[in-house]
This record gives structure tokens, C-alpha cells and sequence, in this order.
């Protein structure tokens, strides 16, 4: 009777150690990160459902693992440390909704004649896509209609 011959696994996995990495650095390593993914990959691999980043998948690119807790949005791929999770929450929730807006009435959901293109929870609301209305003011970019919530210049 044949046997296999059973291989070992070469692979060890590397202990990194938990340090603080400031936003930037970490900025850095997701652009690695995302430029070494096969074709096809939503970088939002990279969040889990809380909004946090999994620092497992980004160790090698940081040699370490940060102390800090930093969000990324699964919608505009956008970091924020600590302090600004509710931000991070608020722009998934209106990119979400004006995706839905544009998708079924062929409109951008913007104030009428604001000049910097303010969303309107106003019509968000009426067409039930928030299910709570943010603290903040959103606009939408001449970039693929995406939210953010810098008012521009």
C-alpha cells in the first residue's frame, strides 16, 4: 500500500509586536497592501464588519502591529484614527444612500442651487435610505459621485 509522505509546513507565522504606528504610516501600508492584491480584490478585505482594519493582513507592511484602533470606510476607503469612528459610520451610511438615490431616480441628491453640492437628507429621508440623519454636513465630489464630509473651497 502506497503512504504519503507528509510535508511540513514551511511556513512560520511571524510574531509582530504591538507598537504605536501613527495614521500616516498605517496610510502607507494599505496603499502597499493594495498595490501587491490580485486584480479583482475589493481592498475591503481588509475591514471587518466593525469598521476596523485587520492588522493581521497589514503586520508585514507595518513590522509591527498599532496600538491604535483606526477605522477605514468600506465605501470610500477613507482612515480615521480613534476619535472619528461615528465619522467613518456616517460616511458609509450617506455613500450608501445616495448610491441607492442615484441608482433608482438617475439624481444626485444634492440641495437645490447649493453651489457646493451639500447632500440633501431631506430627499434621502423621503425615499427612506437613512435610517438616521448625521451630526454633519456631506457633499458630493465631481469624482464618481463620491460623499466626503470637506466642504470644498
Amino acid at each position: 500500500m502506497w503512504k504519503r509522505k507528509k510535508q511540513k509546513k514551511s511556513e512560520e507565522k511571524i510574531e509582530y509586536e504591538k507598537r504605536s504606528i501613527p495614521i500616516e504610516e498605517v496610510r502607507k501600508a494599505i496603499h502597499q497592501y493594495a498595490a501587491q492584491m490580485p486584480d479583482g480584490v475589493p481592498l475591503s478585505v481588509i475591514i471587518h464588519e466593525d469598521l476596523t482594519i485587520d492588522y493581521d493582513l497589514l503586520s508585514p507592511y507595518l513590522n509591527g502591529i498599532p496600538t491604535e484602533t483606526y477605522y477605514m470606510s468600506k465605501e470610500t476607503y477613507e482612515l480615521f484614527p480613534e476619535q472619528d469612528y461615528q465619522l467613518a459610520k456616517d460616511l458609509d451610511t450617506v455613500q450608501r444612500a445616495v448610491d441607492h438615490y442615484i441608482k433608482s431616480t438617475k439624481e444626485v441628491p444634492v440641495i437645490d442651487d447649493d453651489p457646493s453640492k451639500r447632500v440633501s437628507f431631506f430627499k434621502l429621508e423621503r425615499e427612506h435610505l437613512l435610517p438616521y440623519r448625521p451630526g454633519r454636513d456631506f457633499y458630493i465630489t465631481d469624482e464618481e459621485f463620491l460623499v466626503t464630509y470637506k466642504a470644498p473651497k
